[in-house]
């Protein structure tokens, strides 16, 4: 719990100085950004549980205003963090690979290392929460703290904290409302060369798509002469389909074999015209397809008219569509001149989905039986028969196994589909005691969420089987299982003709099917007391401070619980599924302390020392914790500000994040055997070629030399087993430095600028790692601490069947210790404010990032990997060196009427495989170079926003976002070496081109 100030409305008026809220930069942006529609009330300190009117942060703190969102027009919340220079961009609303929740990822440390926080207290369950459940429109302000804060909020504040601030306490009505969609030129690329060799279509030209909306309206009204307040709010969120193939950068997956070879286009083994493979005879494993001509025979996959190959994500998602409403409500009472009440309650109910291909299954999904075909099948031609069946074309009672992979295009898409739910409710009693020199505020917080995950249905494997044993029943083809009794409904499934849209089929092989549904239920439950003073009313006060030392004693117990319920759907058609349910608490007492030691002397304007310490005792540890902080800020004259601090934060592994590590399931993968014959992405139909890493290399993952580049290891559709979880995990430790001088020179009025110096050091570090992460560290370094991830069979396959709970045959995936993590860099934030006489006013802000060190250290005896300004393997998609924006806004007399232009910039970031030795990056071979794309070039963005009120009660706002279009780079490769399906790019670029944005406010 932030520290929460009852400061009367008339505290923030023209007649008195305006309330700081830590940081000099921030309040100087917050007084020249004032809310009409503001109504006083509590305000809330990041930082600091000190309740002081002029709280002082040795910590920089960024701050993001209400005008700041609504001049960009973003619809989610991530959207606005993604801006900051201290985030690393995601979007987990819109991408396709996501569940829909949305967080916050500080200084590229990990989700589960930035608290986020709604007025000071926790959102809900760390790593689970989504910050979807604010709308943009109800918050007041977001204040951004890096560098460690676990002294204040306890664990998981190790990279810093999210606090978003809301508006409460207002009167009258309002109305919000949004509208933007994207107006994207689809221009000639690589890619789109690559989709027309592959006779894929790619757009052209102009194109508008995926409109977003957002309206919300929220209501107040003071009772009992203003000592009740009771407002609520309501509001919905919409997104529109874009799919991947509705830009021509995305319009099919870009892969490349060699550092020179074209861009290729990754090829899907289901096909509209049907694939299949034979598992017998000399053509067993062979590819085929049925000729589109539809003359009855099979050719090899990818060599025919169009049909005959097909896009694997043609229909994926670059914007998902989503339905989210959210709703709530504030209540404060004053119950007396001592004790407030107040409360807030907020429900949010989010719905998106995947569109995913209409198509049956391979049999290797559900096992290691194939499908079988009856050898006198009348659909079969005589060549498809001989192709199948040898010589048994066409006898009775023989049956050649095979693996259908058809895809069935002309029937409707199936959808994965996310609902998030929950509710957040608080409650708590402040005020100020003992003639107004303590201050107290005990609060409770209960956050529940509701998290399903909904498969796509499977087309039933035993229909299959059925609907493929055929035979003449007087000149019509008929199920063999409707001729015997055994399953009267079964439709016949002609396989070996192209273009199969018989709806009858397919509503047969669906048969009413539903998705396994797999729902995460994340709690968390937590009471915080707080009590702040002021000595210096009983006289501790250094004798050169005008202030005394103020304190605050605080205790928290929280209870946390995690549990993933699956359906038998979902166990059946993953062959797992035990329900997990895990729960700890934990009890934490803390102290803070600020000690103002010299103030306005004619020798040193203000020194100062800030301290704080908390005890954490964790159930499901042996022994309890602290983390501390100490804070000095010295301004020698006014206009210069010195501030340090120093703190331990330390995070244990969370509830949830225990639980996955101990609940160990297989599955396949999305990686093919580096050491096997690899696809030649520029011939994907010609002959393998050998792998880019050589024997010895692959020696070093536990593969015998002889079978160095051997057929048997590649797994079924390149895709070898993953393990997920097992490994034991510890509590991580971080120290955060920071070290900074503030500017605000009196002969510049208007001007506020800080420079600080960070460094967050963790050891014992939990980290996440994808089956390349292991793969790629074992083959460049050969150390255990990577190569203890891959486990191969004895015939070295890395391929076994998930249902099996195999003991070899598969590469890890999940979180894990590491050894040490580091990330440096310095901050650069800026304010400035004039006026202009009769012109108005103008305000400059200006928000930049240097990071100088971002990486890990895997053990004592791995040179320590330094991925400042690289991605790919080795370093995921990482920070650039440099990034900022800057806003520039005009303001009109009277404040009717603004013009804004922001200024984002990313700068150019290589890839791992250019990295000097110097770096630590491990070594990747040659041939993974690729000349034509050897990184990300610098990227400059910039955005236009036009506020104007129309009259005292309605403000209309036009922006336009990404004004000159700017593609986001091609990153081919990027699914394979990142891990997560990009449509070529990497996240922290505008994905889908120009946005337009219209909105209003109305005030009633």
């Amino acid at each position: 719990m932030a520290a929460l100030m009852a400061v009367p409305a008339a505290a923030q008026t023209n007649d008195n100085p305006p309330v700081s809220i830590g940081d000099p930069v921030a309040s100087a942006k917050l007084a020249d950004t004032p809310d009409q529609d503001a109504a006083g009330g509590p305000i809330v300190v990041t930082g600091t549980r000190i309740v002081r009117l002029n709280n002082r942060s040795a910590a920089p703190i960024v701050t993001t205003t209400a005008a700041e969102i609504a001049a960009q027009g973003a619809t989610t919340i991530e959207e606005v963090t993604n801006r900051l220079p201290q985030v690393q961009v995601n979007s987990e609303q819109n991408f396709s690979d996501s569940e829909g929740r949305q967080r916050i990822k500080l200084r590229s440390l990990g989700y589960e290392r930035t608290l986020m926080l709604i007025d000071g207290l926790r959102i809900g369950l760390p790593n689970s929460v989504d910050v979807g459940i604010i709308p943009n429109a109800l918050v007041d302000r977001i204040d951004v703290l890096t560098g460690g804060a676990s002294s204040v909020y306890g664990s998981d504040a190790v990279a810093g904290v999210v606090n978003f601030v809301l508006k409460k306490n207002f009167t009258g009505i309002r109305i919000d409302g949004n509208y933007s969609f994207f107006n994207h030129n689809n221009r000639s690329s690589a890619v789109t060369d690559a989709a027309e060799r592959a006779g894929f279509n790619a757009p052209t030209g102009m194109t508008n798509d995926g409109g977003r909306a957002d309206v919300s309206i929220a209501a107040g009204t003071n009772l009992f002469d203003g000592k009740v307040n009771i407002s609520a709010f309501a509001d919905y969120r919409q997104s529109s389909l874009v799919r991947l193939r509705d830009r021509s950068n995305a319009v099919c997956e870009v892969i490349t074999s060699s550092r020179t070879s074209p861009l290729a286009c990754s090829r899907a083994s289901y096909t509209p015209a049907g694939t299949i493979i034979p598992q017998a005879g000399p053509n067993a494993g062979t590819q085929y397809v049925n000729n589109p001509n539809g003359n009855g025979t099979f050719i090899p996959i990818n060599t025919g008219g169009p049909g005959s190959s097909a896009n694997p994500y043609d229909d994926f998602a670059f914007q998902r569509p989503f339905h989210r409403v959210n709703a709530g409500g504030f209540l404060t009472a004053q119950l007396d001149d001592h004790i407030e009440l107040y409360s807030n309650v907020l429900w949010y109910r989010d719905k998106s989905y995947n569109t995913q291909l209409n198509r049956n299954f391979s049999y290797t999904a559900f096992g290691s039986d194939p499908y079988q075909v009856n050898c006198d099948n009348p659909f079969l031609s005589a060549s498809q028969g001989q192709t199948l069946c040898g010589a048994n074309a066409g006898v009775a009672g023989r049956f050649a196994p095979l693996d259908v992979r058809y895809r069935f295009d002309s029937q409707p898409l199936v959808q994965d589909q996310y609902i998030n739910a929950g509710y957040r409710i608080t409650a708590g009693l402040r005020g100020r005691v003992l003639d107004n020199v303590w201050s107290y505020d005990v609060a409770g917080m209960l956050s529940r969420a509701q998290l399903d995950t909904i498969d796509e249905p499977f087309a039933s494997p035993t229909k299959i089987n059925r609907s493929l044993n055929v035979v003449n029943v007087n000149g019509r083809p008929t199920c063999r299982s409707v001729i015997d009794g055994s399953d009267p409904s079964c439709v016949p499934f002609n396989a070996f003709s192209p273009f199969n849209n018989d709806s009858a089929l397919n509503n047969y092989l669906y048969g009413g099917a539903t998705g396994g549904i797999a729902k995460r239920i994340p709690r968390l439950l937590q009471f915080v007391g707080t009590v702040s003073g002021d000595l210096g009313k009983y006289g501790v006060t250094s004798p050169f401070a005008e202030q005394g030392i103020a304190i605050a004693v605080g205790a928290e117990y929280r209870d946390e619980m995690d549990r993933t319920d699956y359906n038998d759907v979902f166990r059946q058609n993953n062959s797992s599924g035990d329900n997990v349910r895990a729960t700890q608490n934990i009890l934490e007492g803390n102290i803070e302390i600020q000690a103002p030691l010299v103030e306005h002397q004619s020798w040193t304007s203000l020194l100062q020392l800030n301290g704080g310490y908390r005890v954490s005792k964790y159930n499901r540890l042996d022994d309890k914790f602290g983390t501390w902080k100490i804070e000095g800020i010295w301004a020698p004259v006014e206009d210069i500000t010195f501030r340090a601090s120093i703190n331990k934060s330390q995070a244990a592994p969370g509830v949830g994040a225990a639980a996955n590590a101990s609940n160990i399931s297989y599955n396949q993968g999305f990686y093919a055997d580096p050491c096997a014959p690899q696809i030649n992405a520029s011939n994907p139909n010609g002959p393998r070629v050998a792998p880019s890493w050589s024997p010895q290399q692959c020696a070093r993952t536990g593969l015998a030399t002889n079978l160095y580049n051997s057929a048997t290891l590649i797994c079924p559709d390149d895709r070898c087993t993953v393990r997920e979880g097992g490994f034991a995990l510890r509590p991580e430790t971080a120290y955060g430095k920071t070290f900074g001088v503030v500017l605000r020179p009196r002969f510049v009025p208007g001007l506020t600028v800080s420079v600080d110096r960070w460094m967050i050091d963790l050891k014992d570090q939990l980290e996440f790692f994808n089956p390349l992460d292991w793969i790629n560290g074992c083959l460049s370094t050969g150390n255990d601490y990577y190569c203890r991830g891959i486990k191969r069979n004895p015939d070295g396959t890395l391929s076994s069947s998930p249902a099996s709970t195999p003991s070899a045959g598969y590469v890890s995936r999940g979180s894990t210790n590491g050894y040490k993590s580091k990330s440096h860099g310095w901050d650069f934030q800026g304010q400035y404010n004039t006026g202009l006489g009769s012109l108005g006013s103008l305000d400059m802000t200006f928000n930049g990032t240097l990071m100088t060190l971002v990486g890990s250290q895997g053990a004592p005896d791995i040179t320590p990997r330094d991925c400042t300004g690289y991605f790919d393997s080795g370093c995921g998609e990482s920070m650039p060196t440099w990034a900022h924006q800057f806003r520039t806004t005009w303001m009109a007399p009277g404040r009717v009427a603004s013009l804004s232009l922001n200024w984002r910039h990313r700068s150019a970031m290589p890839r791992t495989v250019y990295a000097p030795a110097s770096t630590g990056i491990p070594a990747l071979p040659e041939a993974d170079k690729r000349d034509a794309y050897p990184g990300i070039k610098a990227y400059d963005w910039f955005d236009l926003a036009l506020t104007f009120d129309i009259n005292k009660r309605m403000t209309f706002r036009l922006a336009a976002n990404n004004i000159f279009d700017r593609d986001p780079p091609i990153v081919p490769d990027s699914r394979s070496r990142i891990g997560l399906l990009r449509g070529n790019t990497i996240m922290g670029y505008d994905l889908l081109g120009r946005q337009l944005v219209a909105g209003v406010s109305l005030r009633l």
